[in-house]
């Protein structure tokens, strides 16, 4: 017959119980999900409150679904219930908001959708402030970066004497470029502005086309008397581009001249040749800026021809005053499926440039073999 178990046995049993236990009790402790809090934003003004909301509060549903937060609105009270981390998250999205508001803004569902982005983003600068950093105001419409991207890129102009604005379509480069140095020349900064781009479907063989200089160069610069309109007063185009005020002109005219006293635009750069870009580059004067743009992935220069804007940052690297603005897909303030258009061609880009490299790897060296049997023979 088999006794009952010592007072030692016993505690020796439940020692490991008791420690199984204890671990799954600390293991529980552990993975418990944090308090959750409540957080109160109170907008005393009903117009602003309105105006953060939005129509049917479609502003305030676009916020909840960029937080884990609850968000309830009653009156002219904002309550936001959830994890401390993302109450932060929401009440700082909310004040930003509510600046913009303040500021005069009408907010917009665009708007509130590139806070949200450049708050994830973790960088210094505000959206409030990116988003009200005002270019040019014409006719009660004001020219302004929308991205954080587009804000650093104008920065630049600022601050470097050549600056590289290069990107996909839909970025905003010659756009904010075109309306830096309309406000360059009101600010009496620069006495004319200098726009310019290679006319690469005519081969820049003008020469051979019908009709008067001004028909055979119109379809390639149209692109930039569009921008210019959007900017200054029609009216007083046509004088301003007669008095040399305003010059638009394809890049073959800019060689051999020295642009002094400037604000100098080279767009759809990508389509220069190496020397095109050196021969552009060198024409920088005395009190001149220049701005270069240009999308590297779309060069419709002849087959073999090296495109001037791929290389001119490894040959440029380390010039003090230059500067190189790289903007991305999201940079693009077109259509929100343009971005995405540039995201799927990137992707397939990347992929056929590693089926290539693969392709490459595994393709014998038939110059080294037909080298080492020779070798061998003699």
């Amino acid at each position: 017959m088999t006794g009952s178990p010592s007072p030692a046995e016993r505690g020796q049993a439940q020692a490991p119980a008791q420690a199984t236990a204890q671990t799954a009790a600390q293991s529980d402790a552990r993975h418990e999900a944090p308090p959750r809090v409540q957080t109160k934003i109170v907008v005393a003004d009903a117009k602003k409150m309105v105006g953060l909301l939005g129509s049917n509060d479609e502003l305030l549903k676009l916020v909840e679904r960029s937080v884990a937060s609850d968000v309830h609105v009653r009156g002219n009270e904002i309550t936001i219930s959830g994890e401390p981390a993302e109450n932060a998250k929401a009440e700082r999205i909310f004040a930003e908001l509510l600046e913009l508001v303040e500021k005069g803004e009408i907010l917009t569902a665009d708007a509130v959708r590139r806070t949200v982005g450049m708050l994830e983003q973790g960088t210094s600068e505000r959206p409030a402030e990116v988003l009200t950093l005002n270019i040019l105001s014409r006719r009660g419409r004001t020219i302004r970066p929308k991205t954080l991207g587009q804000k650093r890129y104008v920065d630049s102009i600022d601050t470097h004497t050549i600056v590289f604005g290069i990107g996909p379509a839909g970025t905003g480069k010659t756009y904010l470029a075109m309306a830096k140095a309309v406000q360059a020349l009101q600010a009496k900064q620069v006495s004319r502005i200098i726009l310019t781009r290679p006319a690469v479907e005519a081969g820049e063989r003008l020469g051979f086309l019908p009709g008067t200089l001004f028909e055979k160069i119109d379809p390639y610069l149209r692109p930039l008397y569009d921008a210019l309109h959007d900017m200054i007063d029609p009216d007083s185009i046509p004088r301003l581009m007669t008095n040399g005020t305003i010059e638009v002109a394809p890049l073959a005219y800019m060689r051999g001249r020295t642009l002094n006293d400037a604000f100098i635009i080279l767009d759809e750069a990508q389509n220069t040749t190496l020397e095109q870009m050196k021969m552009f580059l060198t024409r920088l004067g005395f009190g001149s800026k220049i701005v270069v743009t240009g999308d590297i992935t779309q060069v419709d220069l002849p087959g073999g021809t090296r495109s001037g804007l791929r290389v001119v940052r490894e040959i440029l690297d380390g010039v003090e005053d230059v500067h190189f603005a790289q903007l991305s897909s999201s940079d693009v303030v077109r259509h929100r499926l343009v971005s995405e258009i540039v995201d799927a061609y990137e992707r397939w880009d990347a992929i056929q440039e590693e089926e290539q490299a693969q392709t490459v790897r595994a393709v014998p060296d038939r110059g080294g073999t037909h080298s080492s049997r020779a070798a061998r023979r003699r």
